[in-house]
């Protein structure tokens, strides 16, 4: 039996984690029991819950982040805070100019206009709608 504390947009969740069998756990959040299918099997007591109306986190309560664990891609547009992806404006291919909007971020429930900071052609998009960022992550690569 493990447990975890996570806070949640500002909400305290205490999880245990009672028995991981194959890919199905049981686990309890603020005492309300869940049976919670994961989408691959556990490997040494590693669960990944989903809930829909809830941000996901990590075992230490830190949300789960489109950041990647590679160093920044030369040509990236990156976050300029954190927050979550509500769209992505350009496609992989597409020519963009400086200024122009390539994605917006929802920080501190304020919309953000994320703009290209140069010309050049889409080359990766690093983000997907939804997905929580970190200050400074890259989302789109422009070469």
């Amino acid at each position: 039996m493990k447990q975890f504390k996570y806070t949640i947009n500002g909400n305290i969740y205490n999880v245990t984690v009672n028995n991981v069998e194959d890919n199905f756990a049981e686990v309890e959040v603020n005492g309300t029991p869940y049976k919670v299918q994961m989408d691959k099997p556990a490997k040494k007591q590693m669960v990944t819950l989903k809930r829909p109306a809830q941000a996901p986190t990590t075992p230490s309560g830190e949300p789960v982040v489109a950041r990647h664990a590679a160093p920044s891609s030369a040509g990236a547009v990156k976050t300029p805070l954190p927050g979550v992806i509500l769209s992505i404006d350009c496609k992989v291919g597409d020519v963009v100019k400086r200024g122009q909007k390539v994605a917006v971020l929802e920080a501190m429930k304020m919309e953000n206009n994320i703009n290209a900071d140069r010309e050049g052609k889409v080359i990766e998009i690093k983000v997907s709608k939804g997905d929580s960022v970190l200050e400074g992550a890259d989302i789109i690569i422009i070469g």
